[in-house]
């Protein structure tokens, strides 16, 4: 039955991914960038609602009072696909998030991610790529937006760590932005690898703005690991 449910979900996950990215796609060069952050935001709504009806997997967010509305950094733990599809309906809709570059050339959703003013980079380029994200980050965090990275790059399996990418710090250490770290164990229930999304609650936990400024880069990383990751060794609340 969970099979089951996994692959009606994904059917039905693909189908809004057609219809909003189309919409986006269809409508970006009319309207202001606005409006595709809202129908992206949208997007991941409906997903969280599918995911919940579908195949059983609800949220328990705590500290949603630190979810900021504009202008600053959010790291979040990277442990399955969960993140990348609901993070989008648990923000504001204001958001440019640091990807791979090969998603732009997913037809319509790489078309989408673009006018929603995605960061692309080349995970292989190095200091190329941090340049990219310095250049584009800052830009994006002056308009009012939020940047999303994923500092450990690629997806995580829960109790196992990757190192953390600093290009996400070094934008916090020239731009003077705070940034909000988020944790959680989204890969418990959504492995990064298969097929199956098992029912439970997800818990998400969202940190206090971490203050950047007269900080270095190893510095700002650093806190922001030692917090994600020591709020993963935390058991998870139970919901009433």
């Amino acid at each position: 039955m969970i099979l089951i449910r996994s692959l009606v979900y994904f059917v039905l996950m693909a189908l809004t991914v057609l219809t909003h990215g189309l919409t986006i796609v269809l409508l970006h060069r009319f309207v202001p960038v606005e409006t595709s952050d809202r129908i992206a935001t949208h997007w991941g709504k409906v997903n969280i609602w599918l995911q919940r009806v579908v195949c059983g997997l609800r949220i328990n967010m705590l500290g949603a009072e630190n979810l900021p509305t504009h202008s600053a950094i959010i790291m979040a733990k990277h442990q399955s696909t969960w993140e990348t599809i609901s993070l989008r309906g648990l923000l504001v809709p204001h958001q440019s998030w640091v990807l791979k570059k090969e998603l732009l050339s997913i037809p319509v959703f790489g078309q989408a991610l673009i006018a929603c003013r995605a960061i692309a980079i080349d995970r292989k380029a190095g200091r190329k790529a941090v340049v990219t994200v310095i250049k584009e980050g800052k830009k994006a965090l002056q308009d009012g937006r939020l940047v999303v990275v994923f500092p450990e790059g690629t997806r995580t399996a829960p109790g196992q760590r990757k190192k953390y990418g600093i290009g996400g710090a070094i934008l916090a250490e020239k731009t003077g932005y705070p940034i909000v770290p988020i944790a959680h164990n989204a890969g418990v229930y959504w492995k990064r690898r298969g097929v199956k999304k098992y029912p439970g609650t997800i818990e998400v936990r969202v940190g206090k703005p971490m203050e950047t400024k007269g900080k270095s880069a190893a510095e700002i990383i650093a806190e922001v690991e030692q917090w994600i990751e020591g709020e993963l060794e935390k058991p998870p609340n139970q919901l009433p």
